[in-house]
């Protein structure tokens, strides 16, 4: 890896990753940069430094929409004690290097009145800096893109990204400060569209005259906890039977918890899916796709689930040199073997 590369670090910092980061300084890693978001982050620091010269950011705390239960997020520096933050403890400390200015939306970047009103403030609030330090000549934008989560979703990406680098760039020119570099931080985004879940229908439910449920070989809540714990919806498409009559259907997960299904109420979007008989010589197999966020992050990986429900098998698919689709099995579903041994047994 490149000592070149910018590394860039974000979020509470514990007093052992305090030290990894300086590990990684002393390494040779000079674009290394620690996003402070406390003062009280910097007291800790100051105690482990010594003689090295670091370079830091700050992050300044927003307001957070009306319908939060807090005003201002729990993450980062106040925005009205950063200028004096950084004159008082930072201005003068001949080894600490202020690189970066970091916000962060945590509802993401949207074309509405609220993020636009974030990141003018964010911006006065990078102005104000700049004018005081010669060394700070980046900004770091927090809040990620969405990703497709249904077959009619819209965005322009092009005239977000314009509208967000010509905002910095108009108050730049307006105050006559140097343009910063600008970081973005779009995870969701990045990999949100890489993953998708097969489940097989093994069994169909009809529990009065108007529900019908599909119950899938495996457990949504386990499987997909976004669905459940965050509300998000994935694009949902059948695999196979793509030419059988449709109906609106309920997807149920094997596990007898009363959150393991999804549904029309859930989502705020019917969910049709193709019909089909229960003596088919092939079953019926759904897919929800864009999921390659947060699925494993959350249930974790290869351990134990809900109900004892094995971890599924992982099939990566690619290209190989020329440009045929190739599988690999990265992972075979779980064992009972697997399980009974993190278990003890």
């Amino acid at each position: 890896m490149s000592q070149d590369r910018y590394i860039i670090h974000n979020g509470t910092k514990t007093q052992e990753y305090l030290q990894k980061i300086l590990y990684i300084n002393d390494l040779g890693f000079k674009n290394s940069i620690i996003v402070l978001d406390s003062i009280n982050e910097l007291d800790r620091l100051e105690q482990l430094i010594q003689k090295r010269k670091i370079k830091i950011g700050l992050r300044a705390a927003i307001h957070q929409e009306s319908q939060f239960a807090f005003y201002t997020s729990r993450l980062g520096i106040p925005a009205k004690k950063i200028v004096q933050f950084y004159k008082d403890r930072i201005r003068k400390n001949p080894q600490l290097e202020l690189k970066m200015f970091h916000f962060f939306v945590e509802s993401g970047i949207r074309d509405v009145i609220y993020y636009w009103e974030q990141l003018q403030n964010a911006i006065k609030l990078y102005v104000e800096l700049s004018k005081i330090s010669d060394t700070l000549d980046s900004f770091n934008i927090g809040g990620g893109f969405p990703i497709r989560n249904s077959l009619d979703f819209e965005y322009d990406y092009e005239y977000m990204i314009n509208e967000i680098v010509l905002n910095i760039k108009e108050a730049c020119v307006n105050e006559n400060i140097r343009e910063p570099n600008i970081f973005s931080e779009f995870g969701r985004y990045t990999v949100g569209e890489s993953g998708a879940l097969i489940f097989e229908v093994f069994e169909q439910k009809q529990q009065n005259d108007t529900e019908i449920w599909y119950i899938i070989n495996n457990s949504l809540m386990t499987t997909m906890p976004d669905i459940w714990s965050l509300k998000e919806r994935f694009i949902l498409l059948p695999i196979n039977k793509w030419d059988n009559e449709y109906a609106r259907v309920n997807i149920g997960g094997i596990t007898c918890d009363r959150l393991d299904y999804y549904t029309q109420e859930e989502i705020s979007q019917e969910v049709i899916l193709p019909k089909f008989s229960p003596g088919d010589k092939e079953p019926l197999y759904i897919g929800f796709f864009h999921n390659g966020a947060y699925q494993d992050a959350i249930s974790g990986y290869g351990g134990i689930k809900h109900c004892l429900i094995p971890q599924p098998k992982h099939i990566i698919i690619d290209r190989d040199d020329s440009g045929n689709l190739v599988e690999h099995v990265f992972k075979q579903t779980q064992s009972a073997d697997e399980v009974l041994k993190i278990l003890g047994y």
